[in-house]
């Protein structure tokens, strides 16, 4: 077990955890959260070695392997699949150790290696391998592209896919979803679901929480505080302790009415639509638990648009894609003040290209697309963060989109969103992705869009900033276009959801679980034959792994017996040489002895040539069974 003992840890000179215990049981699920910066990623590094407490103690197994997600992804030319397999390092060295052995003709050694490499799972690791990597979105094609082909994005999921594949004991991942899309967030749930190993996870996503583990540990006010259950459990026991402790929520009762406003208007859509009944249980659930989250540095909302033209965008018979490349065709869709859209789909089914077609980032191939006259776009990217002036502060970042306000107004606006004193006014080059991401959302408030396009926007952010957005989009007036790994943010802001899949957008008939559901019907389809055949190939393995050791056994032991022979006629044939090299054995009077040694000599020669060529024989016979075999493998 993991038993952390009156340890405090420190970063520099501040103290993140202050004389904390906790305790963690083998096979244990547990979430680890809390604000950014509170000293969670710095816990893992402890775990890991890499950092000490500075008083108590942190004591886990010494045997455990333990596992996590390399940060950084060289731009090698390996295959992809070759990288995901190079992170077993134990494998990869009985497999160098092979290659030696076959090199140096060691047939004991060949013979023993190959039975530490099944123990390893080495002929099945592709197999392994290529499940992985297609839950996590690749596509066959991909496995043998070169690592330097991929995005920053995919070398994450190629880092994951590593961690995944690695045998281990704890499992340590920090924001694993981060990079994913929501078809690869299903599929890993239920990886996590079926891990038998220890597990302590970061992660501001609340759905995969939930999915994830059992336990929750909250790193608040420099201490641990255990909780029992998942996340929503975690809500409701904090929100509890909360009403326990103040009654003073005046600062929530404005975001409760905004909430009560949309339940009303829902009510009566209840007995006909199910999106409809999923989103009141949604808000119902959020109005709960606002306790839980009263003491948020987060808070701000959407005003109303400047105008509401109706409708904002018509579109139909649309072909899209780049290029030559068409990637969605017969595309209608129109969009209404009102319209709060959730695109689903697979990853690379053109979610993000219909965004760009409506941010205005891309133009048809063909067809019609109408914007109107006002419409007023806030689209919300990861790329987005990049094009921040990385000299210039968040205040300066919102000064230029409004030169006639008063620096206290725009403070107060920054304040909403976290940015506080110093904090404002710092650059945005040292800044987190979470900080960035808080400022473009805050940039994009601030101009009062009345279409709003997000794409991913809670990647980077915590949970009570992820809270804060949620509760802003359920006051926002506009129509809403919304692509997220986040079905907690996707379940209570959207009425309607719309499937990309295939080349085409087509509204989706059910909620988030009837699309779960989809998706893994989706992935079983696609998997079933690859474990069939991947079952197959095991069997067929360990048939081929018996039949090799007992082809290879007589001539295994033939060769002991051949090198024995030769070491002693070698011998002999040393002694013989030195008796040979004493000057007085040629005098006449030791003529029979001479010839005797000549004689002994010649025929020990003849053994030994006649031995080595019969030991060459066997070992060619082994080396000849290890090639059939590598050529059946390939």
């Amino acid at each position: 077990m993991i038993k952390l003992s009156n340890m405090t840890l420190m970063r520099g000179n501040k103290v993140l955890l202050d004389e904390v215990s906790a305790q963690i049981n083998p096979g244990q699920k547990v979430a680890l959260i809390g604000a950014n910066g509170c000293g969670k990623s710095s816990l893992f590094a402890l775990l890991r070695h890499e950092l000490s407490a500075e008083t108590g103690e942190c004591n886990l197994p010494i045997q455990w392997r333990i596992v996590s997600v390399a940060q950084e992804t060289p731009a090698t030319e390996r295959r992809a699949i070759d990288y995901v397999i190079d992170g077993d390092t134990h494998l990869r060295s009985l497999q160098a150790d092979l290659v030696k052995a076959e090199q140096s003709h060691d047939g004991e050694a060949i013979g023993k290696l190959h039975g530490q490499l099944e123990h390893s799972g080495a002929y099945t690791v592709e197999a392994r391998a290529a499940t992985i990597l297609a839950g996590l979105g690749f596509s066959q094609a991909q496995l043998v592209h070169p690592v330097s082909a991929f995005s920053g994005g995919w070398r994450m999921r190629l880092n994951l896919a590593q961690a995944l594949l690695c045998p281990s004991d704890l499992l340590l991942l920090d924001e694993p979803t981060n990079h994913l899309d929501l078809d690869a967030v299903i599929w890993l749930e239920k990886w996590l679901q079926r891990y038998e190993g220890t597990l302590i996870l970061i992660s501001h996503d609340k759905a995969f929480i939930d999915s994830a583990v059992s336990s929750i540990i909250s790193i608040e006010h420099k201490k641990l505080v255990a909780y029992t259950g998942n996340y929503s459990s975690y809500e409701k026991q904090r929100a509890e302790r909360a009403r326990l402790q103040t009654i003073e929520y005046e600062k929530q009762q404005a975001k409760r009415a905004h909430l009560e406003s949309f339940i009303n208007r829902f009510k009566a859509k209840a007995s006909k639509a199910k999106q409809a009944q999923s989103r009141i249980k949604q808000l119902q659930k959020m109005e709960d638990l606002l306790p839980a989250h009263a003491q948020s540095q987060f808070n701000f909302s959407f005003a109303e648009p400047s105008a509401l033209p109706n409708p904002l965008v018509q579109m139909s018979d649309i072909k899209l894609g780049y290029g030559e490349t068409t990637i969605l065709k017969q595309v209608k869709l129109n969009l209404v003040p009102g319209s709060r859209i959730g695109l689903l789909g697979r990853n690379g089914q053109g979610k993000s290209t219909l965004i760009k077609l409506l941010a205005g980032v891309l133009t048809p191939q063909h067809g019609n697309f109408t914007t109107a006259q006002g419409l007023n776009v806030g689209y919300f990217a990861q790329h987005q963060l990049e094009t921040l002036d990385p000299k210039a502060s968040a205040l300066l970042h919102i000064q230029r989109l409004d030169e006639k306000a008063t620096e206290q107004s725009m403070r107060d606006y920054l304040g909403g969103f976290g940015f506080h004193g110093d904090e404002a006014t710092s650059p945005v080059a040292p800044m987190s992705g979470g900080e960035k991401a808080r400022l473009v959302l805050a940039m994009i408030v601030y101009q009062k869009p009345n279409l709003l396009l997000l794409d991913e926007p809670t990647n980077h952010l915590d949970l009570e900033m992820r809270h804060a957005l949620n509760i802003a989009l359920q006051a926002y007036e506009g129509a809403m276009v919304l692509v997220s790994h986040d079905r907690f943010l996707l379940g209570s802001v959207c009425e309607s959801f719309y499937l990309v899949n295939e080349g085409e957008v087509n509204p989706f008939d059910g909620d988030l679980e009837d699309y779960k559901n989809w998706i893994l019907a989706q992935v079983k389809a696609v998997q079933q034959p690859v474990d069939a055949e991947a079952k197959v190939d095991r069997k067929a393995e360990k048939r081929k792994q018996a039949e090799l050791r007992q082809q290879a056994a007589p001539f295994k032991k033939a060769l002991e017996k051949y090198e024995k022979q030769m070491a002693n006629a070698t011998d002999e044939l040393s002694k013989i040489e030195e008796q040979l090299a004493q000057p007085d054995i040629y005098d006449d009077r030791n003529k029979a002895t001479l010839l005797e040694l000549l004689t002994r000599q010649t025929h020990l020669k003849t053994q030994v040539e006649e031995v080595e060529s019969l030991w060459l024989e066997a070992q060619d016979a082994i080396e000849t069974i290890m090639q059939e075999k590598k050529a059946d493998t390939e």
